[in-house]
C-alpha cells in the first residue's frame, strides 16, 4: 500500500468516525437489544457485500460497517470472523455530525439488497428513531416506545438516549 493510499485510508476512517452523542447511543443500543430482545448486538460489525452487482452499487466496496447489527442470541466463538457472510435481522445506523440523512437512507438500500429487512435510523439531537423496511413507508418514533414488528423488538424510546 502506497503512503497516499494509506493516508486516504486514514481520512476515510477519521471522517467515518462517530461522536460522543453517537458513541453513548451506539452502546445504549446494544445494551436496549440484549435486555429486551432475544438477539445479541454488535457494533461496527463489517458486513460482506462483494455478492452485490457493482453496476446497481457503483463504488461500493467489498464490505459495509454498520453501527449495529442484530442476530438471534450469540456467545463468543473460537475463530472470530473479521468480514461477516450472513447478514443480521436488524441493522441500526446513528446519525453523526460528519453524515448526511441522505447518504445513510442510500446505504439502506444496500442492506435491503444483502437481504436485510429492517434497518433503523437513529437521530441523537432531535431523539427520533425512524423505521425502515423494504417497500414501504418508514415510521417515525419521538415518544414512547419504539416498535418493530419485522425483527419482533419493543424499546423504550428514552431510554436509547439517556
Amino acid at each position: 500500500m502506497s503512503e497516499t493510499t494509506f493516508l486516504q485510508d486514514e481520512e476515510q476512517e477519521f471522517a467515518d468516525m462517530g461522536s460522543y452523542n453517537h458513541a453513548l447511543v451506539q452502546g445504549n443500543l446494544a445494551y436496549l437489544l440484549r435486555l429486551y430482545s432475544e438477539y445479541s448486538a454488535f457494533i461496527e460489525l463489517s458486513l460482506n457485500t462483494s455478492r452485490l452487482d457493482r453496476q446497481q452499487f457503483p463504488g461500493l466496496k467489498d464490505e459495509l460497517i454498520a453501527d449495529v447489527c442484530a442476530y438471534p442470541r450469540r456467545s463468543v466463538i473460537n475463530l472470530d470472523i473479521l468480514v461477516v457472510d450472513e447478514m443480521p435481522a436488524l441493522v441500526i445506523e446513528v446519525v453523526s455530525p460528519r453524515q448526511g440523512l441522505l447518504n445513510i437512507v442510500e446505504k439502506f438500500q444496500i442492506y435491503f439488497a444483502l437481504g436485510i429487512q429492517s434497518c433503523w435510523l437513529v437521530e441523537p439531537l432531535t431523539a427520533i428513531v425512524r423505521i425502515y423496511h423494504p417497500n414501504q413507508n418508514p415510521q417515525t418514533f419521538s415518544s414512547g416506545e419504539v416498535v418493530d414488528e419485522v425483527a419482533g423488538v419493543k424499546i423504550p424510546l428514552a431510554e436509547i438516549f439517556s
